[in-house]
């Protein structure tokens, strides 16, 4: 399907007043900082050692006005949050239409890291948002050897993010210690003819972006460049093209919580992304972003505490995309 014309349809409105937003950012933290479901995730040895009480709490406007709550400031490695502004940064590099053909955009309904999704499909595509897409979409990085791709990742994360973005070297030690199944899933794409540079340095290369170190307060503004069209509310770069930060959006509504993505849609209504460190974002196109960080995770591997805040504050803010008033009779 094509757009019939070439006018650009956005996303209207604002956010609340600042000091209802303020209010209620700082309302969600006192409501779920007590909650104690989830368990920290352990099949990384290093984030096993995440203080589960940690809490925070942010909204940035595309305007980039921060409404903080709690332990914004700590910072942990990045995960699966790395997913959207990849396949955003690999959009604008190589066309949305071609990163689209070779990585596919439906959702598997599986687990983020199943085999199965390479497996089952005969064109061993997925989608950008789990594991075997995302490290078909590293293999895209312009560069002909691992540091350029490195650079190019880097680079643009930092641009979405405003400041530089360096890696937790700890984390990435860990992660490559245990990183069997990543370096698998690299391997049976290559079967498949769907990775297009060395399995073992792409896996390596996804491996090192996952480990990059962010607060709460990076996220919430990442995921506020998406909203604000590709534009860094605080830098004012254009990161990406409004269209890029569109069809971006549109795969996280469908993929980005995994197999738990319709339950996500049904309460939240807004795109979104899961992290196993703890994070999460919630995009409220031409509004803002939200970010989360509380390590303890649900058994899909999503924040607890994170869920119920993009809940709350979906609703309080009057941000799901789905809901309506019905128009006043004249």
């Amino acid at each position: 399907m094509t757009p019939s014309d070439d006018r650009v349809w956005v996303s209207t409105g604002q956010l609340p007043g600042e000091g209802v937003v303020a209010e209620l950012v700082a309302e969600a933290h006192r409501r779920f900082r007590t909650v104690r479901e989830g368990k920290v995730a352990t099949y990384i040895p290093a984030l096993a050692a995440a203080d589960p009480d940690r809490f925070g709490v942010v909204v940035a406007s595309t305007t980039a006005r921060l409404f903080e709550a709690g332990d914004t400031g700590v910072a942990f490695s990045i995960q699966s949050l790395s997913k959207p502004f990849l396949y955003a940064l690999i959009c604008q590099a190589i066309g949305e239409r071609l990163a689209r053909e070779k990585l596919g955009v439906n959702s598997t309904g599986l687990p983020f890291n199943a085999v199965q999704a390479v497996e089952r499909a005969d064109d061993g595509l997925s989608n950008p948002m789990v594991n075997a897409g995302a490290i078909a979409a590293t293999s895209l990085a312009p560069g002909d050897s691992s540091d350029a791709k490195w650079a190019f990742i880097q680079e643009g994360f930092s641009r979405f993010a405003a400041r530089p973005l360096a890696i937790d070297e700890a984390v990435h030690a860990s992660e490559l210690a245990t990183n069997r199944r990543n370096l698998g899933l690299a391997n049976l794409l290559e079967e498949q003819g769907c990775i297009w540079f060395d399995p073992e340095a792409t896996a390596e290369l996804y491996t090192r972006q996952c480990a990059l170190s962010v607060t709460t307060r990076d996220l919430a503004l990442m995921a506020a460049t998406l909203a604000n069209g590709g534009r860094q509310p605080l830098s004012g770069e254009q990161v990406v093209s409004p269209r890029i930060a569109q069809v971006v959006l549109a795969v996280m509504v469908t993929a980005g919580l995994y197999e738990t993505s319709g339950d996500w849609i049904y309460d939240i209504g807004l795109p979104g992304k899961s992290g196993v460190s703890g994070g999460m974002i919630t995009v409220a196109p031409g509004k803002g972003g939200l970010a989360t960080y509380s390590p303890p995770l649900d058994e899909a591997g999503n924040s607890v505490r994170g869920q119920l805040t993009a809940a709350f504050l979906s609703e309080r803010l009057g941000l799901h995309l789905l809901a309506s008033e019905p128009e006043m009779s004249p």
